[in-house]
C-alpha cells in the first residue's frame, strides 16, 4: 500500500476532529452571545454549558481517546511496513464509525445508537491491533 492510502483514514479523523473543535467553538460562541452561558460562570471551567455546547465539548474531547490507538497503530503500521489493503480498509471503517459516532452525538444524542457506532469503531480498531500483532509475530525477526 502507499503511504498516501495509509495515511488517507488518519487525515479524515484528523479532519474530523478539527472540525469538532469548530463545531465546539461555535456552539459556547452561541451560548455565550444567546445568553444561555455568562462568561462568569464558566471562567474557572465550571461545566454550566447548555447541553449543544456541553455535547459538542464531549464529542470533540471523545476524539482524544480511542483514537489515539488509532494514530499509534497507524504509525507502528507504517514503521514496519504491515499495512495492507485489509489494514486500509479498517482503518475507513474505523473512522466512518468516528464520523457516525460524532453525528449522533451532535444531534439526536440517541446513547443506543451512539454506543452502537462508538462499539463497531472500537472492535474494527481491535482487530487491527490483533491482525497487526499476528503479522508482527508472524514474521521473521528484524521486520
Amino acid at each position: 500500500m502507499t503511504v498516501q492510502a495509509i495515511l488517507a483514514p488518519v487525515f479524515a479523523q484528523v479532519f474530523l476532529t478539527f472540525a469538532l473543535l469548530f463545531w465546539l467553538g461555535r456552539a459556547r460562541l452561541d451560548a455565550v452571545r444567546g445568553g444561555a452561558a455568562k462568561s462568569r460562570d464558566l471562567a474557572m471551567g465550571q461545566p454550566n454549558w447548555p447541553a449543544p455546547a456541553q455535547q459538542a465539548a464531549n464529542t470533540f474531547s471523545h476524539q482524544f481517546e480511542i483514537p489515539v490507538l488509532f494514530y499509534v497503530l497507524v504509525g507502528f503500521a507504517l514503521a514496519t511496513r504491515k499495512a495492507d489493503l485489509l489494514f486500509v480498509v479498517l482503518a475507513w471503517v474505523f473512522v466512518a464509525s468516528r464520523f457516525v459516532h460524532a453525528g449522533i452525538y451532535l444531534t439526536s444524542n440517541h446513547v443506543p445508537y451512539r454506543f452502537q457506532a462508538y462499539t463497531a469503531g472500537t472492535l474494527v480498531l481491535l482487530a487491527m491491533w490483533i491482525v497487526f500483532a499476528v503479522r508482527i509475530f508472524a514474521s521473521p525477526i528484524g521486520l
